[in-house]
């Protein structure tokens, strides 16, 4: 039985749903009514933690992201469950380091970020695209980072270069796919209270700084992504939003 909601009704793929911002959008989405694929790479535990939670209309996906044949088979099981997406939401990503001192892990840096941050969701754009062209529309949410307008930390110029080019990607589709009734957003998060920003604790000076003096919760980007995932405001299309606290105001 469907629940009631701005997304009742629709089937939505959340990737990295496992924890974090993707876990919190998965339980939004739901709240509205949605139909949710939970994808996951290898933390079983915690994506069925947050399936046992959600209770009905909800599939659980495992694929390593990292592979281009896994991209595509996590794609055909989520579109197989309910006849279709209806709305993808690329999250999974990771803050992977590329040191600019050691040629090898400079080059794995590299290497791992553009296959997790850019060309994962690329290729699962590539598949949304075509089924919604079919389908007569769609929606894809995009999470990008405040480090694809400014820049990552000199540790981690790779991720920061991804995520450029992940924003960069989403405005194109969104100029080039809109006469197809394809949607795309980007929202641009800076901290969030996840694994990636568990150094930033109270009393440390990168939380001082913050304007709100903490980092921002998942469940804010989490309504964020709701929101854009109900085509409310198709105008917004290739708009990106950035929410991280007024750290980073553009």
């Amino acid at each position: 039985m469907n629940g009631g909601g701005m997304l009742s009704g629709r089937t939505v793929l959340v990737t990295g749903a496992s924890r974090g911002i993707g876990r919190a959008t998965a339980l939004a989405l739901h709240r509205e009514g949605a139909n949710v694929v939970l994808h996951y790479g290898n933390d079983k535990d915690s994506a069925q933690a947050t399936a046992d939670r959600l209770g009905d209309r909800v599939r659980l996906v495992q694929g390593d992201l990292r592979d281009s044949a896994e991209r595509r088979r996590v794609w055909v099981e989520a579109t197989d469950w309910r006849d279709g997406v209806d709305v993808l939401v690329n999250n999974a990503g990771a803050w992977l380091a590329s040191d600019i001192d050691d040629a090898e892990t400079w080059q794995q840096g590299w290497e791992a970020n553009l296959e997790l941050n850019l060309l994962a969701p690329a290729d699962l754009c590539r598949e949304a695209i075509l089924s919604f062209r079919a389908r007569g529309g769609g929606i894809i949410v995009n999470v990008t980072s405040r480090s694809a307008h400014r820049g990552d930390d000199t540790g981690h110029l790779a991720y920061g270069a991804a995520k450029g080019g992940l924003l960069a990607l989403t405005k194109g589709i969104a100029r080039g796919y809109g006469k197809d009734n394809i949607l795309a957003y980007a929202v641009a998060p800076g901290w969030v209270a996840t694994d990636i920003a568990a150094h930033v604790s109270p009393g440390n000076s990168s939380l001082s700084s913050l304007p709100l003096g903490e980092v921002t919760p998942p469940e804010d980007v989490a309504e964020v992504i709701t929101f854009l995932a109900s085509g409310r405001s198709r105008h917004s299309t290739g708009a990106t939003v950035d929410i991280t606290g007024a750290d980073y105001v553009r």
